[in-house]
């Protein structure tokens, strides 16, 4: 398998995106740039959106489809530090493209929903995560979810850059995005069911490109 051919598959199940993919291939080239510099993935979206989001860091922060192991230094500091559990963590753990889900904290959620706005959930988490060269996908089947929309915002003003997933129109999301993969469909549900090899297919991209 090469990097080139997972595009190309999906494609092939799915010509419906085939509108999707220079938007996709920009998508994978921002994000690929971003780990090679040593930047994050940050994600946020409400309801499916928001379970997209945790899912997306599951197959990013481990392996997905292809072994990671960590790196030898690591796994040699490991065994110095202890002798006796060492080579038995070394030998579980696997390697991460770090991602954080801004869905995930429930505690600070509900704090910055609180005590400053629940339109500002994502972009206070934003400005505490988000380093320059950093990515915010932000994920929006109508474009138009304010709290989503405010992140993307705040992360362009931070320095970082933003990739959108939503439907047909972008919504009000599109123009504050670097790129827009926009699912050419205006039903929830099945921009939901595209979403979902479009993020599947950057991560089998990514894993191939940092873990061969």
């Amino acid at each position: 398998m090469n990097i080139e051919s997972i595009p190309d598959a999906l494609v092939a199940n799915r010509p419906l995106l085939i509108s999707c993919m220079d938007d996709i291939m920009m998508s994978y080239t921002l994000l690929e740039e971003c780990y090679s510099k040593g930047g994050k993935l940050l994600i946020c979206g409400n309801g499916g959106s928001s379970s997209d989001a945790d899912h997306i860091v599951g197959e990013l922060m481990k392996s997905f489809e292809m072994p990671r192991p960590v790196d030898k230094t690591l796994a040699k500091n490991l065994q110095k530090v202890s002798p006796e559990k060492g080579k038995y963590i070394a030998g579980k753990l696997q390697a991460a493209l770090p991602a954080i889900s801004l869905n995930a904290h429930t505690s600070l959620f509900t704090a910055i929903s609180n005590d400053i706005d629940p339109d500002l959930v994502f972009a206070q988490q934003i400005i505490g995560y988000g380093k320059e060269g950093d990515v915010l996908m932000a994920i929006s089947t109508s474009g138009n979810a304010g709290n989503v929309v405010n992140a993307a915002i705040t992360a362009k003003a931070a320095g970082l850059k933003v990739i959108g997933m939503t439907g047909m129109t972008g919504g009000a999301l599109k123009k504050h995005c670097d790129i827009t993969v926009c699912i050419p469909s205006t039903l929830t549900a099945e921009i939901q069911e595209y979403q979902l090899p479009v993020y599947h297919v950057l991560c089998r991209m990514l894993e191939l490109r940092f873990f061969k």
